[in-house]
């Protein structure tokens, strides 16, 4: 049998003749040979011209290794194609800009050479591997058992390791296709008993069957090649992970991390991180999107203005981007609407932020409001704390509010005075802030303030929470994570950030937000942090909160129930759309992206901050009894956000 991965292959390309040549010998060494596939030789992402059979352990050759399988899995579960999408996706930021965007790899070279050992070698290992019940498979996990295997021939060296295959959920060969439909859509929510009154996670990161060696290695790892360990930092464990994701952009490398008080927490937060990003950034299914215009869709799809679009001199100097048009078609999604128990139409630019077409880039939306969980209830909630955290974050910075301090000596947390200790031994000083505006639930602004004044000056952080502690140590996790690599930061971009101090039209990405603080300059733009509206114990600050407001039925639907009411009361839709992928599933976990048409959206970049020019700016303050009237345009506080 011969097959390519693409008819499009030069037949007299080195990978192309050594693939025929290795055809050739497992022809006639092995009846029923397997096929073999030139891997890196074109696009494997793109059309299939000659599939594999799901269920076929295919042999694909690149220039540096030989890879059997999948072999050992349902046969189902995972085919030649997908193992070719996942090991593309690992390449190089060249290599795959050669492969999607370009003319293709050239050859420098006759390379690979197959000399006979290497030949015997692969004969020798492929029936190995298929033979009766094949080896055990390797591997300390489970769930990474359970999956179908790849073994990894090095042409260099022999070497043989072997990993664990996830299926692609976008292979065009063995993955289910249908539309995107209202019906599927529509969510059933339902009773979610707490395992303690004050727990809105119903189970422990750590308690998942997490694929981890599927989801990180360097043949066809989900999320990324490896792991990584930051063992220097003395404020946090930190556990982090990378990939390339194509985006409106180009390639994005897209990071994951988890960051708690030991390696083993981190590892199982930050797959849990990765999954959510893999889900959120592009739509991972194989359904067909509706394609249509909002003047057309009218009632039955969401209005993206309502969630903020930028300014009309940032659509005249951005050629990444164009003004929206209710006249011309976009792909939407299927969502659905809480409030209104109601299927509704959302732009897939809003659901998804690293896809997008030409004809939808009106806006860039970032990771803000989704999140993953045990059920959909547990995920929807996570989605809608984090969407009020960012949202109460920029009401207040920009409303310069000056917001009641918390005095840190009065909590009664372990973890929260060992993270004010190590901040300490660092040289800052850690203060914490109620930040709530005009809703209940409990969000906390951390900060981090170096005590000579030097680079690396302040450090920000937030969270919300239905318990006041916790939101407290995540406000002050994410403050402890950035503020031991902060002041090299700014001293490697001194330069740089000095221009954006001086001008803030050139603080354009992510990093500039926070790293912008970390000059001493910036402090005189925080007063309202620096001198707050008084201190107050803890224990007097959320009283009413513990008290009389906060849901206290056991219940996790309950406490979604009571975000979705404070969000309707105070004017807005709640919608959720449903961003689950297969892997995810499989492990037991629901992601969705929340959105909240009106509440202020997180931008980066000084020139696409939607939130200036919201109503809700100018009124929450006034509703939240924190002013006596509306903000004005001259009373914004209009200096970029330092939110990290």
């Amino acid at each position: 049998m011969t097959l390519t991965t693409d008819q499009a292959v030069r037949a007299d390309a080195p990978l192309e003749a050594a693939r025929r040549q290795l055809q050739r010998f497992l022809d006639d060494r092995i009846s029923a040979a397997p096929p073999v596939l030139a891997l890196g030789a074109a696009d494997a992402l793109g059309p299939v011209p000659a599939p594999v059979p799901p269920g076929t352990a295919a042999v694909q050759l690149s220039a540096q290794a030989v890879l059997i399988g999948p072999w050992g899995g349902p046969e189902d579960d995972a085919c030649a194609h997908c193992l070719a999408r996942r090991w593309q996706r690992l390449r190089s930021r060249s290599e795959r800009n050669a492969l999607e965007t370009g003319s293709g790899p050239r050859a420098v070279g006759s390379w690979p050479v197959l000399p006979d050992y290497l030949l015997d070698a692969v004969g020798a290992l492929y029936q190995a591997v298929t033979a009766g019940p094949g080896p055990e498979r390797p591997g300390p996990d489970p769930a990474d058992r359970a999956l179908p295997q790849v073994s990894r021939l090095d042409l260099a060296t022999l070497q043989v390791r072997t990993f664990p295959l996830l299926a692609d959920p976008l292979c065009p060969v063995c993955a289910q296709h249908g539309p995107d439909t209202a019906e599927a859509a529509r969510l059933r929510l339902r009773s979610r008993p707490k395992p303690t009154g004050g727990s809105y996670r119903l189970r422990s990161a750590a308690s998942y069957p997490m694929p981890a060696a599927a989801l990180a290695n360097p043949v066809c790892g989900a999320l990324g090649s490896a792991t990584g360990m930051s063992l220097t930092s003395p404020t946090t464990a930190a556990v982090m992970g990378s990939v390339f994701m194509r985006g409106y952009a180009g390639l994005t490398d897209v990071t994951w991390s988890g960051q708690a008080n030991g390696f083993g927490a981190s590892r199982s937060l930050a797959f849990l991180e990765g999954l959510e990003r893999y889900a959120g950034t592009h739509r991972r299914r194989t359904t067909t999107l509706l394609t249509d215009s909002y003047a057309h869709l009218g009632a039955d799809a969401l209005d993206p203005a309502e969630c903020g679009l930028y300014a009309p001199e940032t659509y005249r100097d951005d050629p990444m981007l164009s003004p929206f048009s209710p006249d011309r078609e976009i792909p939407w999604v299927w969502g659905y609407s809480l409030r209104d128990e109601r299927p509704i139409l959302v732009p897939a630019r809003l659901a998804y932020y690293s896809a997008g077409l030409a004809s939808d880039n009106f806006v860039f939306e970032c990771s803000n409001g989704c999140a993953v969980g045990s059920c959909l209830e547990e995920a929807i909630l996570g989605g809608l704390l984090e969407l009020i955290e960012r949202d109460a974050f920029l009401l207040a910075w920009y409303g310069g509010a000056r917001l009641p301090e918390i005095d840190l000596g009065s909590v009664d947390s372990r973890t929260v005075r060992a993270m004010v200790d190590r901040a300490a031994l660092q040289g800052y000083d850690v203060h914490a802030f109620d930040n709530r505006i005009d809703l209940a639930v409990p969000v906390v602004t951390g900060l981090a303030v170096r005590r000579d004044g030097g680079p690396g000056t302040l450090s920000f952080g937030a969270g919300a929470g239905f318990d006041p502690e916790a939101a407290l140590e995540g406000a002050l996790s994410e403050v402890l994570t950035y503020i031991p690599h902060l002041p090299r930061q700014v001293g490697e971009r001194q330069e740089q950030l000095e221009a954006m101090a001086q001008d803030f039209g050139k603080v354009r990405h992510l990093k500039d937000h926070a790293q912008l603080y970390g000059l001493p300059r910036m402090a005189r733009y925080a007063r309202g942090y620096l001198e707050p509206a008084g201190v107050r114990p803890v224990q007097e600050v959320y009283r009413d909160w513990r008290q009389r407001i906060r849901p206290r039925t056991g219940d996790l639907l309950d406490d979604l129930l009571f975000c979705r009411d404070e969000l309707v009361r105070a004017g807005h839709d709640v919608i959720v759309v449903d961003q689950t992928t297969s892997e995810q599933r499989r492990i037991g976990l629901r992601t969705v992206c929340t959105i909240v048409p009106g509440l202020l959206p997180i931008d980066f970049g000084w020139t696409r901050q939607r939130a200036l020019l919201m109503p809700r700016l100018r009124t929450a303050l006034r509703r939240g009894g924190l002013r006596s009237s509306d903000l004005t345009d001259s009373q914004i506080h209009r200096v970029p956000h330092p939110f990290p």
